[in-house]
């Protein structure tokens, strides 16, 4: 369930014996479980890359055109646009 906050709350059904587990180990850290659980998942994601993705070559070629024209200060006449932009519709 989200809240408005930006947070999101969980309800968690466990094994009586993992339930205790987590309760023992939350406590010999002397934290509440709920911190205990946010602790494993940081742990678990730390190392984790954030998912990234390559521009095909189609945006890559458009990128460098557009940092060209901003560079030489080209100016695209509202009229020419069909030049700079591919407004056909086809699928790249």
């Amino acid at each position: 369930m989200n809240t408005i906050s930006g947070q999101s709350q969980l309800k968690l059904s466990l094994s009586l014996q993992l339930s205790e587990l987590l309760q023992a180990r939350a406590k010999n850290l002397g934290i509440p479980v709920t911190q205990f659980v946010k602790h494993l998942i940081i742990k678990e994601v730390e190392n984790q890359k954030y998912p990234t993705f390559a521009a095909s070559d189609w945006t890559q070629m458009r990128v460098q055109k557009a940092m060209g024209a901003e560079r030489d200060a080209t100016v695209v006449n509202e009229n020419d646009l069909h030049e700079f932009f591919d407004t056909s519709g086809a699928a790249r």
